[in-house]
């Protein structure tokens, strides 16, 4: 795919979104208030809804091999990932669902801030050291969050709208669609992040360092087989009904990351980095099943497996062939274009 087309659509609707609800007070109010200049938003959104997303690689995959290869089967016609409504709950007409998470059940707001906003953001302008070093500071409190995703597949992307056209909408080929996931939620507690906009003497555009209360939980994650599908038969699926991942031996999660972007140069055209160092984590698998599910009436046609647990893992980049080999806690990820 192109760069960062994807990031830049996604990018696109979250901040056309919450600009509508930003809450702001001027230099003067803030500094009567808190007795420092600067500025604070909030952002005063309870519920997000996406009717449909889509990511479309425009160039789709070169041809190569022949039939039964790795990777055979491209043709350079533009593909798009679709996540639409998948009939179920909250994602049933739509593809994506945002709302605070107030799933304690005797303390509903235990995961919001104090504001109940969905985010409270503190912004400063620093004139930094040396040549170059004025930055933005953002410091941002989220909320927790219940993020429903419905379903999710791959399709024909269609004909960019004309020049004439009434609407800018692209959309997809509703004949040539495949679906991926079933859907999935994912619950979280309050975050903080700092992002620096110029120079950034933080070491990284966004760090992340704190506590996600009650750790991440991801559930109803349906994953889809569609190369078994006839006629007769339903398309083979693992359903997972909850993954919950927390620091080793706690029941909350540590978030330590460094998100940077990294500029072309000779030997890359640019990506962005996300390095993360927040230790070793528990993991628990809910209710893992194979065949086919039907939320609604529990598991049909299935073979249940159990649960799974994973205790203390730890993940490590970097290191050498020579002792010692100098690991470095943590992952290292990249994303780029290609």
């Amino acid at each position: 795919m192109k760069k960062f087309t994807k990031l830049a659509l996604v990018s696109s609707i979250a901040l056309t979104t919450n600009a509508m609800a930003m809450q702001a007070m001027d230099d003067t109010a803030l500094s009567a208030t808190t007795g420092q200049d600067g500025l604070t938003i909030g952002i005063g959104i309870s519920k997000i809804e996406i009717e449909k997303l889509l990511i479309h690689d425009n160039d789709g995959l070169a041809a190569k091999g022949a039939a039964g290869d790795l990777g055979f089967g491209g043709t350079s016609k533009a593909g798009a990932i679709v996540i639409k409504g998948n009939g179920e709950g909250k994602t049933a007409n739509h593809g994506v669902v945002i709302e605070a998470n107030m799933s304690d059940v005797t303390n509903p707001t235990k995961y919001l801030l104090a504001s109940h906003n969905l985010a409270d953001l503190v912004i400063d302008t620093d004139a930094g050291t040396g040549a170059n070093g004025a930055f933005i500071n953002v410091a941002a409190e989220v909320s927790g969050l219940e993020i429903n995703i419905g379903e999710i597949g791959v399709s024909a992307s269609g004909d960019m709208p004309a020049a004439d056209a009434t609407n800018i909408r692209r959309g997809h080929s509703d004949t040539n669609y495949n679906a991926i996931l079933s859907g999935l939620t994912l619950k979280t507690g309050k975050m903080d992040a700092n992002i620096q906009l110029g120079a950034a003497p933080q070491g990284a555009m966004i760090k992340l360092d704190t506590t996600m209360v009650g750790g991440l939980e991801i559930a109803n994650l349906g994953i889809l087989d569609n190369s078994t599908k006839t006629a007769d038969r339903a398309a083979g699926e693992i359903f997972i009904e909850s993954i919950k991942v927390t620091d080793a031996t706690k029941k909350d999660l540590t978030l330590k990351q460094d998100i940077s972007i990294i500029g072309k140069d000779d030997a890359s055209n640019g990506y962005i980095q996300i390095i993360s160092h927040g230790g070793a984590k528990d993991n628990y698998i809910k209710g893992i099943h194979l065949g086919s599910y039907d939320r609604t009436a529990g598991a049909v046609q299935t073979t249940s497996i159990g649960d799974m647990e994973i205790q203390g893992l730890q993940t490590y980049y970097g290191g050498n062939t020579l002792e010692p080999k100098g690991y470095t806690q943590g992952a290292k990820i990249t994303i780029s274009g290609h």
